[in-house]
């Protein structure tokens, strides 16, 4: 019969020195923000806060020189502002833009999308878009204007072919590199699990990429919208009816340069909004949520 194991002692350690200490002593690693820090790291009310002063040097500068022909006041702005769409004419001239806009928008992403593809799959595709990126990126959509109104005449297809142009290069190029940078070990990952052709795009390319790929996006939105009211100041009447850029330029024609400085501030508004409404809410619940940006 084996005796029973005694349990080893325990070893006095006379270097080591315990002192018990009380809990109200420790130091409190995190406490709530105050209001004024919650307030100081409000990023929206940071924004807010610009744009009031901007506002109000607007106002300031407006009052100074006293000419509304040159510069109107903001008050004056927004008084034309509220004026025209209480009388729905700003409406829809604003309408009549985003028709187009979404029209040649989409259709620029979908053409990047598939010469993208292309490129991703293919040593020919790459190296096609690589030459076509570097011939027609540097090409301003607006000059190839008078070719469109030639080709396709007074019709929306004209506007739509030079927003395509805007669109494409920039979103191609954008996705593209997001591609290439993607990790050796990622791209095995998939490959390992079985991945091919377009679910390997979907599922493996697409969300390691989506960084570049929204900063694309954000790319040719802002070029497709710019040449969108450039072209219309061109352009003028469209199918009976004009966009925004008709609205500021006849407002010019008749001198009514508050409700011209109204279709500008439009112009500033919408971007503001898919900038930081749109764009941002994709970001928070993508690229934000996996954890690809800190801020």
């Amino acid at each position: 019969m084996r005796a029973p194991e005694r349990s080893a002692p325990v070893a006095q350690r006379p270097e080591r020195l315990s002192t018990a200490v009380d809990a109200r002593d420790f130091a409190i690693a995190s406490k709530p923000l105050s209001t004024a820090a919650k307030i100081a790291n409000n990023t929206v009310l940071w924004k807010i806060g610009i744009l009031i002063v901007l506002a109000a040097i607007w106002e300031i500068y407006g009052r100074w020189l006293n000419n509304q022909l040159l510069v109107p006041t903001f008050s004056a702005t927004v008084a034309a502002f509220v004026n025209s769409v209480l009388t729905g004419g700003l409406l829809l001239k604003v309408w009549v833009s985003i028709k187009v806009l979404l029209v040649g928008y989409a259709a620029g992403v979908t053409i990047a999308a598939i010469l993208t593809m292309f490129a991703t799959t293919t040593r020919l595709g790459a190296e096609l878009l690589e030459t076509l990126t570097a011939m027609f990126n540097p090409l301003p959509a607006i000059a190839l204007l008078p070719l469109a109104l030639i080709w396709f005449g007074l019709t929306p297809l004209s506007l739509s072919f030079v927003l395509i142009h805007s669109v494409l290069w920039p979103v191609a190029l954008n996705t593209h590199s997001g591609f290439v940078s993607v990790s050796p070990t990622l791209r095995m990952v998939g490959k390992n699990c079985g991945l091919r052709g377009l679910r390997y795009v979907a599922l493996i390319l697409i969300p390691a990429a989506f960084p570049s790929i929204l900063t694309g996006l954000k790319i040719g939105w802002a070029f497709a919208w710019r040449t969108l009211i450039a072209a219309e100041l061109i352009f003028g009447v469209q199918s009976g009816s004009g966009g925004l850029g008709w609205f500021i330029v006849n407002n010019k024609n008749i001198l009514d340069i508050p409700n011209v400085f109204a279709g500008l501030l439009t112009v500033i508004i919408i971007g503001l909004l898919v900038e930081n409404v749109i764009f941002r809410t994709i970001e928070t619940r993508t690229i934000r949520r996996w954890g690809m940006a800190t801020s």
